[in-house]
C-alpha cells in the first residue's frame, strides 16, 4: 500500500480505536458532529479540489505514494481521511477538555463568561483581580 494511504488509513483507524476504547465522547452519536463534517466535507471539495485540480494544479502529489484514485475535481481520496480523522481528533480532545472542567454551556448561568475574568468596571474601579478572587477562595 502506498505511503500516504497507508498513513491516512493509519490515522482513520487511531481516530476511531481512540474515541470508541478511551474517550468516549459520543460524538459519532451526534447529529451535530455529522453536521459539522458535512460542512467540512462541502468545503474540502471546494478548496481541496481547487488546489489539486490535475488541469492547473497547486498541490502536486507523488503518483507513486497514494493509491491514484480521485474524486470530485481530482481530489486524492487519501485526503478525505486525513481530514476526518484531524478534524474528528480535534473535535474529540475539545469536548473531552470540555467535560473535564465540569462546565458546558448549557449549565453557565445567563450572562457567565466561559473564562471568568475582571471586569471592565473592576478594573476602572480598582476592584478585584484575578489573583485577589483565587486568593479569596
Amino acid at each position: 500500500m502506498p505511503d500516504y494511504t497507508t498513513l491516512t488509513v493509519i490515522a482513520v483507524v487511531a481516530v476511531v480505536v481512540i474515541e470508541l476504547a478511551w474517550l468516549r465522547t459520543g460524538i459519532f452519536a451526534s447529529l451535530q458532529y455529522w453536521l459539522t463534517m458535512a460542512i467540512v466535507v462541502a468545503f474540502q471539495i471546494l478548496v481541496d479540489g481547487w488546489l489539486t485540480k490535475l488541469s492547473d494544479p497547486i498541490v502536486i502529489y507523488d503518483p507513486d505514494t497514494m493509491l491514484g484514485v480521485r474524486a470530485p475535481w481530482d481530489i486524492p481520496i487519501e485526503d478525505f481521511g486525513f481530514g476526518f480523522a484531524m478534524v474528528t481528533l480535534t473535535v474529540m480532545l475539545w469536548r473531552r477538555a470540555i467535560a473535564a472542567s465540569g462546565r458546558t454551556a448549557s449549565n453557565r448561568a445567563p450572562g457567565e463568561k466561559s473564562h471568568p475574568g475582571p471586569t471592565e468596571a473592576d478594573s476602572a474601579e480598582g476592584g478585584p483581580t484575578d489573583a485577589s478572587r483565587t486568593e479569596a477562595t
